[in-house]
């Protein structure tokens, strides 16, 4: 299968090392296409020989503030000191290499941008488009995680995040995505409402007259799962007796019912789910420490819906086609749309769903969702003067910044900082496109961007 890249080289490098790396990588089935710095566009490689602020500047716009995948090779290795790795990766690369044998490095780079074209093609698999519902970057970002470790690996899953963020979702989207052949069920537990003296029962099943009332031999959750994959909701709700009982289970994969001398096997994926958090309860005590570290080989924190508002409509459009199935799903009109950004989801996903249900109640079957669909007690009252995109979140930070001593000039700086490198990151390092969203000039923003840059080093220095 023939991947396209683009290749590039930063800094002084020998001509006869650009041929020799060229050729092992067409050797690889790469096919080599010349870099558009001004429209970067596919995955790519850059070797550098020098490390400087503008060779950051450059990766972060060729990796469109690292939407884009982009390998880093550094000739000669020794450039690699320190902190420069970490460097590089913050600027946009997905990986940083180290100049070795060419055909090596060939390998190398062939190997991950064919697992980034498989990772690609899941994403656009309809069991992720129509379940993990999203385009804000970092959504998309973690969503790569979930769907790369799902697929390739059996690595035992810890999804945290507050409630309604959709820790059940990704579960069963990284059960659909195991590859196992002739894989079973996906079994779910809530260990929230676990009665204690029942829970060994549910977990490992129970032998006819193990306990009063056990009439007959019952299969546990442990069993149910064998050859499919066990999700253990709440899993931080777990007493610690039981969490000492799950330990050999969860490690050996055998275990004994309740009542019974037999050991039985089982094979199964681990997924668990908290909203929880379980290393400041392994510091005080509450959860053991070695049932985490066997439950989180893969970690993953959902975000709540206020970090990803750009996802606020496309899952909302997604709930109306799911409470519409037949026909052509009804549409918000534009001030309704406004209505959904502003509001607050204390309840995050699972929020947005009733207030998208809650609206369809209301709808009157002619097309559209307008205002007059919001139920009266939820309608918001007009602020005057006050922006939309000013919220009590906002105002925290302030507070904070406040609290800490920083002053007016500082806070300012600070905020316009994070807005050059949102609005940069969000136009793919494009800084004509970046300054026109901002409202400046290309030079301003430049003039800002190396003005910063300089104070960096600066501090840099002073630290030094």
């Amino acid at each position: 299968m023939d991947m396209v890249c683009w290749i590039h080289h930063w800094g002084q490098s020998g001509n006869n090392e650009k041929l020799v790396l060229t050729k092992g990588l067409e050797s690889c089935g790469l096919k080599l296409e010349p870099l558009d710095q001004k429209s970067p566009c596919g995955a790519g490689v850059c070797v550098f020989s020098e490390v400087s602020p503008e060779l950051c500047e450059f990766l972060q716009q060729v990796s469109r503030g690292g939407r884009e995948r982009m390998i880093a090779v550094a000739n000669p290795a020794e450039l690699l000191n320190g902190t420069v790795g970490w460097e590089i990766l913050q600027s946009g690369a997905s990986d940083v290499l180290v100049w070795s044998d060419p055909q090596r490095v060939a390998r190398q780079v062939h190997a991950r941008i064919m697992r980034w074209h498989l990772v690609d093609q899941l994403m656009e698999n309809p069991t992720v488009t129509g379940t993990a519902i999203g385009k804000s970057s970092a959504w998309r970002g973690i969503l790569r995680n979930i769907v790369e470790i799902a697929h390739f690996s059996n690595a035992p899953a810890l999804i945290l995040g507050e409630s309604g963020t959709g820790k059940e979702v990704i579960a069963n989207l990284i059960h659909q995505l195991d590859p196992r052949p002739n894989k079973r069920d996906l079994v779910i537990l809530d260990c929230s409402t676990l009665v204690p003296q029942l829970s060994g029962s549910e977990f490992f099943g129970h032998e006819r007259g193990a306990f009063t009332g056990a009439m007959s031999e019952r299969e546990g959750a442990f069993a149910m799962a064998n050859g499919g994959t066990l999700f253990l909701d709440e899993i931080g709700e777990l007493p610690l007796p039981m969490q000492a009982q799950l330990l050999r289970v969860i490690q050996e994969h055998s275990y004994k019912r309740v009542g019974g001398n037999i050991w039985r096997k089982t094979d199964f994926r681990l997924v668990c789910a908290t909203n929880r958090d379980l290393l400041e309860m392994v510091q005080r005590g509450e959860f053991r420490a070695d049932l985490y570290f066997r439950i989180a080989s893969f970690v993953c924190k959902l975000p709540p819906l206020r970090e990803r508002i750009e996802d606020v409509i496309p899952l909302a459009e997604h709930f109306l086609r799911q409470i519409h199935p037949n026909g052509e799903p009804p549409e918000f009109d534009n001030a309704v749309l406004n209505y959904l950004l502003r509001r607050e989801y204390p309840g995050n996903i699972r929020d947005l769903m009733q207030v998208v249900c809650r609206l369809m109640y209301r709808y009157t079957g002619d097309g559209m969702i307008t205002l007059g669909n919001v139920p009266p007690e939820e309608r918001v009252a007009q602020h005057h003067g006050q922006a939309a995109w000013s919220d009590l979140s906002f105002d925290r930070v302030i507070q904070r910044a406040v609290q800490f001593g920083l002053g007016l000039k500082e806070i300012g700086r600070a905020a316009e900082d994070a807005a050059i490198r949102f609005a940069t990151d969000e136009e793919g390092g494009n800084i004509q496109r970046a300054a026109r969203r901002l409202g400046v000039t290309d030079r301003a923003l430049q003039l800002r961007r190396a003005s910063k840059r300089q104070n960096d080093e600066d501090e840099s220095r002073t630290i030094g």
